[in-house]
């Protein structure tokens, strides 16, 4: 089987890193956290000779959601236009009551408000599969109530948007967010991955659990 590939757009003004895996060879793309721009995002990819196949969001901050609904929509009638399945949208469950809310998701501040539904609402250790690639979402609150991260263990690559970053963590000063839980999320479901996991967060650059576990000052193992 053909080895699953990871691309990054730098997107908007909080400079959130947008991905989309594929596997080589192959023209269908799972997208992550489509910041903003949903039409460019669209356009960027299918130039590429990208099809949208599916899209997963780790959070509902507004510099991860704002491109969204406009992704969907416009892959959405691509792939009905090619006869294919519908293009859906995946969540964490918990992140629900935030997407919906532009006070609690920020994009009310931001001075854009926006709400989202997703299409598939997910919980911890459930599996997915999206043109042949399979992740399993890991529940990560902290961040916000329903943070989770998608773990490809094929390619060993974790998607952990705003969690954990390079030597750093997410705030957890917006709604939802808990420092405490922000925490025992990484020490309990990242910190317990293969060490050679690469981590790709929602901004910045990647990393890998084995460098954080040794380098990040704010999750120092006992």
């Amino acid at each position: 089987m053909a080895e699953i590939k990871i691309g990054k757009m730098v997107l908007g003004a909080c400079q959130t890193n947008c991905y989309f895996l594929y596997r080589t060879g192959e023209h269908e793309a799972i997208v992550v956290d489509p910041a903003d721009q949903g039409a460019g995002i669209f356009d960027a990819l299918k130039r590429n000779g990208f099809l949208t196949a599916g899209i997963l969001l780790t959070h509902g901050h507004f510099d991860h959601i704002w491109g969204c609904a406009e992704l969907r929509e416009r892959a959405g009638e691509d792939a009905e236009e090619r006869g294919d399945a519908p293009v859906l949208v995946y969540a964490c469950r918990e992140e629900k009551p935030l997407l919906n809310d532009p006070e609690k998701n920020v994009s009310e501040m931001a001075g854009r408000p926006c709400t989202l539904d997703a299409d598939v609402y997910v919980s911890d250790g459930q599996e997915i599969t999206i043109a042949g690639m399979t992740c399993k979402v890991i529940a990560t609150p902290g961040h916000t109530a329903g943070g989770c991260c998608y773990y490809f263990e094929e390619p060993g690559f974790l998607l952990c948007g705003d969690t954990i970053f390079l030597e750093s963590v997410g705030r957890t000063d917006f709604p939802t967010g808990s420092m405490g839980t922000l925490i025992r999320s990484i020490q309990e479901k990242i910190f317990t991955l293969p060490e050679g996991t690469r981590l790709y967060p929602g901004h910045g650059e990647d990393t890998t659990v084995a460098h954080e576990k040794e380098h990040n000052p704010f999750c120092a193992q006992p």
